[in-house]
C-alpha cells in the first residue's frame, strides 16, 4: 500500500541514479583536489585550503539564490543535473583525501616515478587502492546524504518525473497525515537502503574516520 501510493519505483530509481552520480562526482574532485593539496607545493597551497575548509561552515542554503540562477542560465533547472552539480565537489571529501594521502608514505610514490609512472597513474595505481578506507568513507558520507536530501529536489525541481524519495515523503506526509502506520511504513522503505549500505561498508567507513585527520 505504502509502496504503490508513495511511487516509490520512481522515486528510488531518480535517488539511487543522482546519489550514485554524485557520489562519483566527489569521489573524483576529491581525489585528485586532495592529493594536489598533499602533495604538489605551489604557490597559495594554504590559502586554498583555508578556503576549501571555509566552506564547510558555509550553509548551503545561503548560497541557493546564486546556484539557482546559474542553473537556470544553463537551462538545467529540472533536470537531473540540477540535482547532481551543485554538490559534485565537496570540501569534506577534498579535506578527508587530502589528510589520507598525507598518511601514506612518499617512497611508495617515489618507487612507482621511478619505474615511469606519471602522476595520474601514481594515483589511480598506488594511492587510490591504498586509500581505500578514505574513499568508502566519502562515499557512504555522500550516498546517505543526497539520498536523505530534501532540499535540492524541493527548490531546483518541480517536474513529478524527477520526484526522489525523500520528496515523495514528503507529499506522503502531506496526503495522508492522519494514517500514521502508512507514513511509517514509508519512512522504513524509505530507510532500508541506508541501513544496507552502511551495514555492508561499517567496517571501511570506521577504519577511514579513524585513520584520516592525524597529520598536517
Amino acid at each position: 500500500m505504502a509502496w504503490q501510493k508513495g511511487n516509490f519505483i520512481l522515486a528510488f530509481a531518480n535517488s539511487t541514479l543522482v546519489s550514485i552520480v554524485v557520489t562519483l562526482l566527489q569521489i573524483i574532485s576529491s581525489t585528485l583536489a586532495g592529493y594536489a593539496l598533499a602533495r604538489i607545493n605551489f604557490h597559495g597551497k594554504n590559502i586554498v585550503l583555508l578556503l576549501i575548509l571555509a566552506t564547510l561552515i558555509i550553509p548551503f542554503q545561503i548560497l541557493v539564490i546564486p546556484i539557482f540562477l546559474v542553473l537556470k542560465w544553463g537551462h538545467l533547472i529540472n533536470t537531473y543535473w540540477a540535482l547532481i552539480l551543485p554538490t559534485a565537489a565537496s570540501g569534506f571529501g577534498i579535506f578527508l583525501m587530502r589528510q589520507y594521502f598525507i598518511s601514506i608514505p612518499l617512497e611508495l610514490e617515489q618507487a612507482a616515478e621511478l619505474d615511469g609512472a606519471n602522476r595520474l597513474q601514481v594515483i589511480w595505481h598506488i594511492l587510490f587502492p591504498l586509500a581505500k578506507p578514505a574513499v568508502i568513507t566519502l562515499s557512504l558520507f555522500t550516498f546517505i546524504g543526497e539520498w536523505n536530501d530534501l532540499f535540492k529536489p524541493l527548490v531546483f525541481t518541480n517536474n513529478p518525473k524527477l520526484t526522489t524519495v525523500q520528496l515523495s515523503l514528503a507529499s506522503f506526509q502531506e496526503q495522508f497525515t492522519s494514517n500514521w502506520s502508512l507514513l511509517m511504513a514509508a519512512v522504513v522503505i524509505a530507510t532500508i537502503p541506508v541501513i544496507l549500505l552502511f551495514i555492508i561498508g561499517q567496517k571501511q567507513f570506521i577504519q577511514g574516520v579513524s585513520t584520516t585527520g592525524l597529520k598536517n
